[in-house]
């Protein structure tokens, strides 16, 4: 299918896009235990429950809570005498929500766009053909980030306009390309990107490279990126 068209589709199911309005459709019966888990509600479902009707998963103290969806992604949650809700705690955001209105989070999802509010589109943490990055914490000049370059990846060759980097490595060696130098950063060292330098970063180890990243500059959005060579076809 065009990208471009699909874009365009209306945001609807095809229960009321297609199959009510067609007079050729053909059904056969399915006993296969079909769920679309379309909600909340529905992966609350067919989630397996303890002796209170709750689906927990994370680090989760529930106390007198009954017939609840909640999931802990990085941090303790606590409940203390709630029934039915959805509780959805991410890197990204806290979503607390009743039960039966869980579908409605399609409403939150509007008002983020319509905001035009990052959390729409981006997420703290995000994956790259090279492995991912978590934004662990920014200022207005500042951003930190815990790096993860998967083993035999590299980065692009790119440089920045606006920013520079220093970058710590907690786990593995690093190989870098700084300008016209290359050489190896190993656990527990650290190297400086200035601004406007030609750089790279790969990871020649057989074990994933945990590195920290502290940007600082008067731009840090992640078009601010120049490449020039890229083993996935980014330039």
């Amino acid at each position: 299918m065009d990208a471009e068209k699909f874009a365009k589709c209306p945001g609807i199911s095809i229960d009321y896009a297609v199959m009510e309005h067609t007079k050729d459709a053909r059904v056969v019966p399915l006993d296969a235990g079909w769920n679309d888990i379309g909600s909340w509600a529905s992966l609350w479902d067919v989630c397996d429950k303890d002796d209170n009707g709750n689906s927990l998963t994370g680090d989760i103290i529930a106390e007198d809570t009954r017939d609840s969806y909640i999931m802990a992604e990085n941090k303790l949650v606590t409940t203390v005498g709630i029934s039915d809700l959805i509780i959805v705690d991410t890197k990204d955001a806290l979503l607390v929500a009743h039960k039966d209105r869980s579908e409605d989070v399609k409403n939150i999802v509007d008002q983020l766009k319509a905001q035009a509010r990052p959390e729409a589109i981006i997420h703290r943490e995000v994956y790259r053909p090279w492995g991912k990055y978590d934004s662990i914490g920014f200022g207005d000049r500042d951003q930190v980030k815990r790096i993860t370059v998967n083993p035999g990846a590299k980065l692009s060759i790119q440089m920045h306009h606006h920013r520079a980097e220093h970058w710590i490595v907690v786990k593995g060696s690093a190989r870098v390309t700084k300008g016209e130098d290359t050489f190896m950063v190993h656990e527990n060292e650290s190297t400086f990107i200035p601004i406007g330098t030609i750089h790279a970063l790969e990871n020649p180890g057989v074990i994933p490279l945990e590195m920290i990243e502290v940007q600082s500059g008067s731009y840090l959005g992640e078009d601010d990126i120049v490449r020039f060579e890229d083993k996935y076809g980014r330039v």
